[in-house]
């Protein structure tokens, strides 16, 4: 068996009483889900999820750590994936997707993008990532450059 791992993040960003999600649509896939991509060597699980956020959407977040979630399925009958999902919170409004990897980026309130995403464990994450954040527990993440991607 083959594995592969991935880290993302749920965003959230706060209008007024309502609490906005970000949500993608990658290129290759029809699914709707969050930001996240594949981890590399050496990287730490919340480093590739800040990295991948901002590669696929522009924003600079700092994901909580406190919150951790995972998605394990398989990809293909020789190969399992590992999808770590943090939160995050963030004031950016403004989205600049990866045109390469990203059909489309866009803020939906949760109760909309909980109709919107295409699976079930999504779902669930959502949920779980939105009552963390109501409870007051992540701070809103700081503007803060990223170092660019060495090729």
């Amino acid at each position: 068996m083959k594995y592969e791992k991935s880290c993302g993040a749920v965003i959230f960003r706060k209008d007024g009483d309502t609490w906005h999600v970000l949500l993608i649509r990658h290129v290759k896939g029809r699914h709707i889900s969050f930001p996240k991509g594949h981890i590399e060597p050496g990287e730490t699980e919340s480093r590739t999820a800040e990295r991948e956020v901002f590669e696929e959407t522009g924003l600079r977040v700092r994901v909580d750590r406190r919150f951790r979630a995972e998605n394990r399925y398989n990809i293909r009958p020789d190969t399992q994936k590992l999808v770590v999902i943090f939160a995050a919170v963030t004031d950016q409004v403004e989205l600049v997707p990866q045109p390469e990897e990203i059909a489309a980026a866009f803020w939906l309130p949760v109760e909309e993008a909980q109709s919107r995403l295409t699976y079930e464990r999504d779902r669930i994450i959502l949920r779980d990532a939105l009552a963390y954040v109501r409870a007051g527990r992540p701070r809103r993440s700081p503007r803060r450059r990223m170092p660019k991607k060495i090729t």
